[in-house]
């Protein structure tokens, strides 16, 4: 019983230092240039202020899926995953999270809008020519029906601030600020054939060649969003092919 006291007296101290130290800790913070990791950041007060693009990238209706199969859930997941990552990248990305069946990718420097953006209709090309056909031709159950292959991608920018957060060998980076959170929300939005959606801020400061087609249709259509915090929203059923 003597143990078990001391070792919830010991847990609790720690956890009042935390609160303590947040609350108390100096900021050391930088402007950033790069998208930074958490060998970049300090652990104790430090952040990195930066103007990023973030997009999400979700893999819908997995939990049902995982509920029929997990492995050929996993199976998906990991298609989807890695070939998003490796767009995100080939666009000039940074992946700094992965959250089960999403993936977060971070875009900085002069271009980072139409990057994201044009990354984000690649991601759909790569889905409805690849990775949903493939799977359909190897499952009956995707094939027939019951379980729908969809995905949806949301991006968003702002001025965001990246800090370390959770305990020493066990925290990472978290990101402070509209863009991520709205990404986020974005990419849980189910409207096929629409499958891209950005914000109003991200599709005023992409290039054109973001938003029309070269035969000057234009790929994007703009909505009011009743159910988030930013109301001018677009959304597009375009894909981009390599």
């Amino acid at each position: 019983m003597d143990n078990c006291q001391s070792s919830n007296m010991s847990i609790a101290d720690d956890v009042a230092n935390d609160v303590q130290l947040a609350i108390l800790d100096n900021w050391d913070r930088r402007d950033g240039v790069v998208v930074p990791d958490t060998s970049s950041v300090k652990f104790r007060g430090g952040g990195v202020d930066l103007e990023a693009v973030f997009l999400y990238s979700d893999l819908a209706d997995s939990t049902s899926m995982a509920m029929w199969n997990q492995y050929t859930t996993a199976r998906v997941c990991k298609a989807f995953l890695s070939s998003s990552t490796r767009l995100i990248r080939h666009h000039g990305g940074a992946v700094r999270s992965f959250d089960g069946d999403r993936v977060m990718g971070v875009f900085v420097g002069s271009s980072k809008n139409t990057s994201a953006v044009k990354c984000a209709l690649r991601i759909n090309w790569m889905f409805n020519h690849l990775l949903r056909p493939k799977f359909e031709a190897a499952y009956e159950e995707f094939r027939n029906g019951k379980f729908s292959l969809r995905h949806c991608s949301g991006v968003d920018r702002s001025m965001t601030i990246a800090v370390r957060a959770g305990i020493r060998d066990n925290d990472d980076i978290i990101w402070v600020g509209r863009a991520a959170n709205i990404a986020a929300k974005l990419s849980a939005i189910r409207d096929t054939p629409y499958h891209s959606f950005i914000t109003g801020d991200v599709f005023d400061a992409m290039t054109d060649e973001a938003k029309t087609w070269r035969d000057g249709q234009a790929m994007w259509e703009e909505r009011s969003w009743t159910q988030g915090p930013v109301k001018r929203i677009f959304r597009s059923s375009w894909w981009w092919s390599p």
